[in-house]
């Protein structure tokens, strides 16, 4: 669920999110899967074109190896059309890498099992996972991660031991709807 309906805003903390993804590989390991979530998406919340064109150079220009596998979770069935014809306007390698995955389904089950965890990936995507969201914890990771992006980049870590006081939860807040209220 967006939190906010700017383009820019959205690229940049699709951006962020993959620098953290990236500074948290393990040791040695260079590229990471994307399983993307349509499940609740309608023509309301779609993206402007430009924006998915922004998006796509971005991850091709930016990031063109580091994909190794994207799985595109109970998206319409229309998308995997529309895919074909898309799909001849990226790179071959990065095409190959695309999967369209749906709920009761045995061949995307059969994939998913192959490619993830099941005790690691969440039952909403058909794994066994219960995961709970709870805000001082991403917050403190946020903060974490901030630190380590930091010292990658060469800033003296001295600068950002302390948050300025307060506490990662005060820096994030809590947002004002709660994510199971929004899923149900």
């Amino acid at each position: 669920m967006n939190n906010t309906t700017s383009a820019e805003s959205n690229i940049r903390h699709l951006v962020y999110l993959l620098e953290i993804a990236i500074i948290n590989l393990p040791k040695g390991q260079e590229q990471m899967s994307l399983l993307i979530d349509f499940t609740g998406w309608s023509m309301a919340n779609n993206a402007p074109m430009k924006t998915k064109r922004d998006i796509i150079y971005i991850l091709q220009n930016h990031y063109p190896e580091r994909l190794g596998m994207s799985f595109l979770y109970n998206p319409p069935r229309l998308f995997q059309a529309g895919y074909k014809a898309v799909k001849y306007f990226l790179d071959p390698r990065t095409a190959q890498k695309v999967n369209f995955v749906y709920p009761k389904d045995k061949a995307s089950d059969e994939l998913m099992r192959s490619h993830f965890d099941m005790e690691n990936l969440p039952k909403e995507f058909g794994g066994e996972a219960t995961l709970e969201y709870d805000h001082e914890e991403f917050s403190r990771q946020m903060f974490e991660d901030d630190l380590k992006t930091a010292k990658f980049w060469g800033l003296e870590e001295k600068q950002y031991s302390q948050p300025n006081g307060f506490s990662p939860a005060d820096v994030v807040p809590e947002p004002a709807t709660s994510l199971a209220s929004v899923a149900s």
